[in-house]
């Protein structure tokens, strides 16, 4: 049984649930919205509920919510949220890159100073950071939002007027 299908049970609102528990009701709302609760507020929860803790996580993982986005974010916003976590992702490939490739070229050099295979997994991870850097920042926009259009116009029998 959800955290919600509990509090409801009990006649509560989030506000009442999270004044019982500790929590604050940003928490019960986030927790609700299927994003993991902590140990600490599964404690609480728990503890509000009568029920040992063991069974709220149980109940989490059986019952997967994926967070979905509010009713209050527009689609831009969940396009600037993706571009930005996409962003993210790139400085960390190349921030590791360029963390690993040194210790890697170190390695090399001490196994088998005669054979420089590092220069070959440095060239393959650069190819994929460029990949990603062109996916990123719209390099190419071969396969944008305009040609999404055109071919889902064409698929649907319609033509540009």
């Amino acid at each position: 049984m959800a955290i919600q299908d509990r509090r409801t049970r009990h006649g509560w609102t989030q506000e009442q649930l999270a004044q019982h528990s500790g929590l604050s009701t940003r928490t019960i709302q986030r927790i609700e919205q299927g994003n993991p609760a902590t140990l600490e507020s599964l404690k609480c929860l728990a503890a509000v509920f009568e029920t040992d803790v063991s069974t709220l996580m149980q109940e989490q993982t059986m019952n997967p919510n994926p967070p979905t986005p509010t009713a209050f974010q527009t689609h831009s916003e969940q396009d600037a949220i993706s571009y930005v976590q996409n962003l993210k992702a790139f400085h960390l490939n190349w921030i590791v890159f360029v963390f690993v490739i040194p210790c890697l070229f170190a390695l090399n050099l001490l196994v088998s100073p005669g054979y420089l295979w590092v220069l070959i997994v440095a060239a393959a991870w650069l190819f994929g950071i460029a990949l990603h850097a062109v996916v990123i920042f719209g390099l190419f926009k071969l396969f944008g939002a305009e040609w999404e259009q055109r071919e889902f116009k064409k698929r649907m029998g319609q033509t540009d007027r």
